[in-house]
């Protein structure tokens, strides 16, 4: 992908994952709903816990936790063999409903910040994901570990969670 088309998605794809620095990664979407939807389907634990893994990876999330403020903390528990794995971090931004930005703590100082941005778009959400690493060799982990080849399946559990809230 292109890393010079800045937060335009690319037409050809849906989702769209770009390194920009030795550091950092973003990933762009165009989501099916308006910035309000997408914002809560992104900080409300029931919503989240719907869409955020993909179903492919066969992957249990056990629990959800969230306390979406400034300060607050996220804990997320997957099933694993041989025992659970978690993500956890911080908020360190929460602008509704265009600007979420937390830690990930379970990488250590390894560990990225994450920041969401939420654009409206004619009815639609333009998603900009950014993860700003510590140093080029956690990115590079990060990306050998196939962390992010579920991300467009993601993306779209995202819209079919978003068309029963709006049908509702």
């Amino acid at each position: 992908m292109d890393a010079r088309r800045g937060n335009e998605p690319d037409p050809g794809q849906r989702t769209t994952l770009a390194r920009t620095s030795e550091r950092e990664l973003v990933i762009t979407r165009t989501i099916n709903g308006p910035p309000r939807l997408v914002f809560a389907a992104w900080t409300q634990p029931e919503l989240f816990a719907r869409w955020w893994v993909p179903k492919s990876a066969g992957v249990t999330l056990l629990s959800c936790e969230m306390d979406v403020r400034v300060g607050g903390g996220y804990r997320l528990v997957f099933a694993a063999d041989p025992k659970p794995m978690e993500f956890f971090g911080r908020y360190l931004e929460v602008t509704p409903p265009s600007r979420l930005a937390w830690t990930n703590d379970e990488g250590g100082e390894d560990g990225a910040v994450t920041t969401v941005t939420f654009e409206e778009r004619d009815g639609k959400t333009l998603v900009v994901l950014h993860e700003r690493y510590a140093s080029k060799e956690a990115l590079d982990a990060g990306l050998a570990s196939g962390a992010y080849d579920g991300m467009n399946e993601t993306f779209e559990q995202l819209d079919e969670v978003l068309a029963t809230l709006a049908s509702r």
